[in-house]
């Protein structure tokens, strides 16, 4: 956790109890305990080792109220995700279940929980002009992030995916959002959980309403970007199929 620059833009969201919490670690508290001092804290987080054999994850999260919690990052940006949007990750936990108790756990998920599973570790929420959200779904990174580079000021995006966040924490030009389009104003996290919690189900999941996007690219986000040879990578800014 040490190695978090919490002064990248796109930990805005995450900065006050990502501190907190990265903080209580440092000086030896287990990071479930570090994450249930929190008082935003919508469920209570108990060591991995209590979730037993054979239960599925999600499965036990929706019957105990308990999230199995192990040290490292990637559990520690879950945890963060957890007290910044409780709803939305209540609403994914009960769609997970829901899925579970229809048809078990299989080897193989379902396209339901394949997208549910996407959401959870690699999604994003922008709210931009219809502009930037036309070139994105048909990957036309020049007019995207250049042509209507004047745009940006007017679009919010806001990291959700724990493995996501993980990933940017050692920043790489190919790390990529699953963006999700938020058709309302951003006008505050608690607002935006809100919205995301209401608009989630299973259909809308199941045709995986996502569009892929290198999120280096976001003006703003990354200094190499503002030399706009940046974008002429294809192999991380790849044409449309």
């Amino acid at each position: 956790m040490a190695q978090i620059d919490w002064h990248q833009p796109w930990l805005q969201t995450w900065r006050e109890p990502g501190l907190r919490v990265a903080q209580a670690v440092a000086g030896a508290m287990p990071l479930h305990q570090a994450l249930n001092s929190e008082p935003t804290a919508p469920l209570r987080f108990v060591p991995q080792s209590e979730l037993p054999d054979g239960q599925a994850y999600e499965d036990y999260i929706f019957k105990t109220g308990q999230c199995p919690t192990r040290e490292g990052l990637h559990d520690f940006f879950n945890g963060l995700c957890w007290l910044c949007f409780p709803q939305t990750k209540k609403k994914l936990n009960q769609l997970q279940a829901a899925e579970i108790a229809a048809a078990g756990v299989r080897p193989v998920r379902g396209p339901v929980r394949d997208a549910l599973t996407v959401f959870d570790e690699n999604a994003a929420f922008l709210s931009a002009p219809q502009a930037l959200w036309d070139a994105l779904i048909t990957k036309d990174w020049q007019r995207l992030f250049i042509d209507l580079r004047p745009l940006w000021p007017q679009a919010q995006l806001v990291l959700f995916g724990h493995a996501l966040l993980e990933k940017l924490v050692y920043p790489r030009k190919p790390i990529t959002a699953h963006v999700y389009r938020a058709q309302v104003a951003i006008n505050s996290i608690a607002y935006l959980d809100a919205w995301v919690a209401q608009d989630l189900s299973a259909e809308k999941l199941a045709g995986k309403p996502f569009a892929p996007m290198p999120v280096l690219g976001v003006p703003g986000w990354w200094p190499e970007n503002e030399n706009f040879s940046f974008y002429d990578d294809s192999l991380v800014f790849r044409p449309r199929r």
